[in-house]
């Protein structure tokens, strides 16, 4: 008979669990070890090729190995290793993808401007690019439409040291936009502008998750038509929440990257 109570050998020795390890811990300038086997107790002040410096509160330097459960930290075995080499932080970026410059005041403003075609458009290039026209000094203005161009270039008079940008919507050939944009072209005077109806057409469907822009009716108002089908109420609305989609430029369409880019480098150029 086997009393359930016991193993099938009642003599045998009971089996013994390995000790876990102690745990590894990083080095840290200024950490407070013990070495438990003469004691001495220190802050680490250095490093060596295979060991730890301590030093305790009279000033006295000591040196360790780094061995396997070697020092107490705060009552508990530990093995201490070298720190891993941190990598170095990537630098800050601003919106628009550039390397930002925290606490730099604003640049007092140049002479050179940029003009867009309406509200939106400033507040979308002010949105993505504001940090760095900042920096540089350009200010944006809008434009309230393409028709106004050639009065506004006459009235600005370009010239060397004060350059003129400007951003057309639906800048394509044979549009009324291009016709105006090749009348006011010049030396001192850059038109850029994009493929889109409208700028809100610029904000990657992706960004305000839609798989597309609605396609709107010739003859109907492309913002009305776009807030029609997507059950939005009005065009603020639709507005507000075109604007909160927009982060940086990855939201943004190349086309439309690329005109502002161009814009922002032409009147910094001199």
């Amino acid at each position: 008979m086997r009393s359930r109570d016991y193993g099938p050998d009642v003599l045998a020795q009971p089996s013994r669990r390995a000790p876990a390890p102690p745990p590894t811990v990083e080095i840290e300038r200024d950490m407070v070890v013990e070495d438990p086997v003469s004691g001495f107790c220190g802050a680490v002040v250095g490093l060596e090729a295979d060991g730890v410096i301590l030093e305790d509160r009279f000033g006295t330097r000591r040196v360790f190995p780094l061995e396997t459960g070697a020092f107490l930290l705060e009552g508990r075995r530990v093995t201490l290793v070298r720190p891993r080499p941190r990598r170095p932080a990537a630098p800050a970026r601003t919106a628009s993808g550039s390397i930002a410059v925290p606490n730099t005041p604003a640049r007092v403003a140049r002479a050179s401007r940029i003009y867009v075609e309406g509200l939106h458009d400033a507040e979308l290039v002010e949105r993505v690019w504001g940090d760095d026209l900042r920096v540089e000094g350009v200010v944006v203005e809008p434009l309230d439409g393409a028709d106004q161009l050639p009065g506004l270039v006459a009235a600005f008079r370009p010239g060397p040291g004060r350059r003129l940008g400007v951003l057309l919507d639906h800048l394509v050939p044979g549009s009324k936009e291009s016709r105006i944009a090749a009348e006011v072209a010049g030396e001192h005077v850059l038109v850029t502008g994009h493929p889109y109806v409208d700028i809100w057409q610029a904000v990657k469907p992706s960004a305000l998750g839609i798989p597309a822009w609605p396609q709107v009716p010739r003859g109907e108002s492309w913002k009305d038509g776009v807030c029609r089908a997507l059950g939005v109420p009005d065009t603020a609305t639709m507005w507000r929440r075109v604007q909160a989609a927009v982060r940086s430029y990855t939201d943004l369409e190349v086309g439309l990257l690329r005109a502002v880019e161009e814009l922002i480098d032409f009147v910094t150029a001199d």
